[in-house]
């Protein structure tokens, strides 16, 4: 088996997490400034019963998809009236800027073992940040050599052209390449589509969709033993 050269990673999610700005007090006190008063306990709920928005069978990129799904997320929290898709265009834009996002603890150990290991490091995401910023923000200054965005590719994960988009960058075959995500249809599927190894990191420990033949690890503190050679 090829020696893993390269590793891409998901951001959201797996990277960095939202802060209060994306939860659902976050929510309440957006919409409350135009005078929308939403429940902000229904929160997860309304997430969960948004969530078939954002499946989009062409896979191409669109601000409006995610602004109908911010907007639903609203609404299934009570929130009514002529201003709820301008809470939710504010609440879509906001999504892109790094300072509403948290660092997970085990990100930095993690990217610079396996930099230390000579692996080289990508992120493929399909959101709207400037990943160009994202390590100095972060401070990961050196550690991501290659970041490709959906909202600058065209086309969202699992797509198989994002990933290949990503592999021409950093000049690495398929083959020689992991993808780690939280997402088993985006990142793990979508990966191995393109002949990548998937990875999924599961937090809070693995779906029930998860089959024996997928690798799976709880912490990214588990990904240099999977990924190195001794």
């Amino acid at each position: 088996m090829p020696r893993t050269a390269a590793v891409f990673f998901d951001v959201d999610f797996t990277l960095i997490h939202p802060g209060p700005r994306f939860q659902g007090v976050g929510y309440q006190e957006s919409c409350a400034q135009y005078g929308i008063c939403l429940d902000a306990s229904r929160f997860e709920a309304a997430v969960a019963g948004a969530h078939g928005l954002l499946d989009s069978e062409d896979l191409l990129y669109d601000d409006a998809v995610f602004v109908r799904y911010t907007q639903r997320i609203i609404e299934l929290m009570g929130g009514t009236g002529a201003h709820v898709e301008t809470v939710a265009k504010e609440i879509y834009e906001d999504w892109a800027e790094h300072r509403h996002f948290e660092l997970y603890d085990d990100v930095p150990s993690a990217l610079r073992e396996l930099r230390a290991h000579g692996l080289r490091i990508g992120l493929i995401s399909n959101s709207h940040r400037p990943l160009r910023s994202f390590e100095t923000h972060f401070g990961l200054d050196g550690l991501i050599d290659v970041t490709i965005s959906s909202y600058d590719h065209g086309f969202m994960k699992p797509h198989r052209s994002i990933f290949e988009a990503a592999l021409r960058e950093m000049a690495v075959a398929p083959e020689e390449a992991a993808m780690v995500g939280d997402s088993l249809a985006h990142d793990v599927a979508g990966a191995e589509q393109a002949g990548m190894k998937g990875i999924l990191l599961a937090r809070n420990g693995p779906p029930a969709a998860a089959t024996a033949d997928i690798a799976v690890i709880r912490s990214l503190g588990e990904l240099p033993a999977l990924l190195v050679r001794p």
